[in-house]
């Protein structure tokens, strides 16, 4: 397969994630630059930006995380459907899954909704999503806001555009904090199973499976189901298996969500380490068919999708068969998915003979 000229590529969807990087770069100068501001006083960051979440000095050896993200364009299959019952679980996850990296156990998350204009019917379902994802998480929504503002959004559905994003945070003993500074070659890297897409590339995914709105009711043979439900599947939270770890081991070196950059996304690591990832699973059914349908590369499909494991928790060797019982025990599947290496920046995935450099942000063949 190759993606060559070909308009269901990321970048041709609409989507340039390079751009973004480039774009990221110009206000991180700004937003790094506010670091300094609580420099010695509570509140201040232990950590730069570009891992999952952050941690903010409180006093007496304890940190705060803070995590913000939101659905993204999933929201436009709920809108598409009239079904919002479970985007807030999606909401959840995106955010919880991003704490448990640094080392927290969530607690809180605030959401806002924005909205062209109030559904009472909608808005039940989405708090239903919320409650839910609040349940498997154990956190809570102490505020949040709901704006309507018809003039900024475009939609179909009942509220004439719908957006929906949270900011949580978590706790932990500054001593827990984990960056994958302890990460070491040699180690191994646990893959814990995805319940699906969850809520990554989805400008993409609907541009080859949902071209047209009847197409989310179409019943897909080769899913089992509607391409709707395939879509709408929530994101898988990982919160009750990280809570585990940290409370009776053992301590993962370091723990990632696999999100929007793939598989690079291990490269956030601050260790200078590379992976080798030479044992994934069959990928779920709705990955090859993105991919044979969209006549996307492997390649681009690892730095886009999950492809199956929604998240890598990096242990020593001796570690190894804990952590897969810790996650059979919460729920998950979980396997041995490949070791960590010297070669720092450096991702391989000899299945599909892909290599990664973190320096360009993506796979090529190799």
């Amino acid at each position: 397969m190759s993606n060559a000229n070909n308009t269901d590529s990321y970048s041709g969807s609409g989507v340039d994630t390079h751009a973004a990087a480039g774009g990221l770069k110009q206000l991180g100068a700004s937003i790094a630059a506010t670091f300094g501001l609580r420099a010695g006083r509570v509140g201040a960051p232990v950590r730069g930006l570009g891992y999952y979440a952050n941690v903010l000095d409180i006093g007496g050896g304890q940190g705060l995380a803070v995590s913000s993200d939101g659905v993204g364009t999933k929201l436009l299959v709920a809108e598409a459907l009239g079904r919002y019952d479970t985007i807030g679980i999606d909401c959840i996850a995106m955010n919880v899954n991003d704490l448990i990296c640094v080392g927290a156990e969530p607690v809180a998350m605030l959401d806002y909704i924005a909205v062209g204009k109030v559904d009472d019917e909608i808005f039940a379902a989405v708090g239903r999503g919320l409650l839910e994802g609040c349940r498997r998480s154990r956190i809570t929504i102490p505020g949040g806001e709901i704006a309507q503002v018809g003039e900024m959004l475009r939609g179909t559905g009942a509220t004439e555009g719908f957006d929906l994003v949270g900011t949580a945070v978590g706790v932990l003993p500054l001593s827990r904090a984990i960056f994958g500074q302890h990460v070491t070659p040699g180690d191994v890297v646990i893959g814990v199973a995805s319940s699906g897409l969850h809520s990554n590339g989805y400008t993409l995914a609907r541009r080859v499976l949902a071209p047209q709105l009847e197409d989310y009711n179409r019943f897909d043979a080769d899913l089992g189901r509607t391409v709707g439900d395939e879509l709408l599947e929530p994101t898988a939270l990982y919160v009750t298996l990280a809570v585990d770890l940290f409370e009776n081991g053992p301590m993962p070196h370091a723990i990632c969500h696999i999100t929007g950059d793939g598989y690079m996304n291990l490269t956030r690591v601050e260790a200078p380490v590379g992976f080798d990832l030479d044992n994934f699973p069959e990928a779920p059914a709705v990955f090859r068919i993105i991919a044979e349908r969209g006549r996307l590369a492997a390649a681009e499909m690892y730095e886009i999708y999950n492809m199956g494991v929604g998240l890598c928790i990096v242990v020593p060797p001796k570690d190894a068969d804990a952590v897969v019982a810790a996650a059979v025990r919460n729920g998950h599947v979980a396997r041995v998915l490949g070791r960590v290496t010297a070669d720092d920046g450096v991702v391989r995935i000899p299945q599909h003979g892909l290599v990664g450099h973190k320096k360009q942000g993506k796979f090529r063949r190799c």
